[in-house]
């Protein structure tokens, strides 16, 4: 019994080893390896956006900018988080008939159609209602159309280059929806109201 328990007992560490090796060591650098491979690389480490050799964010994560002086603000701005802390992911769990969750957009919606001077209608959805991960890197081209005035008051450049500028930043015109990536855009309109 003793030397049925000892040859079970060694064999199981030995299936332990080769797996803690296989999995432990080889699979990881297997997978470091691969994400060396040139056009992966910036994928792999988290899509890093540098200005002046200096990392301001990740084009993959909507991080909401908040202006100095409210009433000249010159940011576009993500969808609203379900959290209070930017730094951290999380949903929410309210259903499309909540009561709390129809105010809330409502209160939104109120909020940033006097922000932009528009009427409560004219702003979009994906404006007022949180994503699931509450860090969307993208807005809607609508949202980012109704931000333009305010965007082109705020800092002295041409409503027309602002829309360029929304333009330049919009993906996914061949398949998917087309969204403008919101850190992209804020960092071209503020490189455009440098020169």
């Amino acid at each position: 019994m003793i030397k049925t328990l000892l040859k079970q007992t060694g064999a199981g560490l030995r299936v332990l080893l080769v797996f803690t090796v296989l999995l432990g060591v080889v699979y990881p650098l297997g997978v470091w390896a691969v994400s060396r491979i040139p056009g992966l690389h910036d994928n792999a480490e988290g899509s890093l956006v540098t200005v002046n050799g200096q990392v301001v964010g990740s084009s993959l994560i909507g991080i909401d900018p908040v202006a100095a002086d409210p009433a000249h603000d010159p940011y576009f701005h993500t969808r609203p988080s379900a959290t209070d802390d930017p730094s951290v992911s999380g949903g929410s769990n309210q259903g499309g008939f909540s009561e709390d969750l129809l105010a809330e957009i409502g209160e939104r919606k109120a909020a940033i159609a006097q922000r932009e001077g528009v009427a409560p209608d004219a702003v979009p959805a994906d404006a007022v209602t949180a994503s699931a991960s509450s860090l969307d890197p993208t807005i809607s081209v609508a949202y980012a159309d109704l931000q333009v005035a305010r965007v082109a008051r705020n800092t002295g450049l041409a409503e027309e280059r602002v829309r360029q500028l929304v333009g330049a930043n919009t993906t996914g015109h061949g398949i998917g929806i087309p969204g403008v990536n919101v850190l992209r855009l804020n960092l071209a309109v503020q490189q455009a109201g440098a020169h």
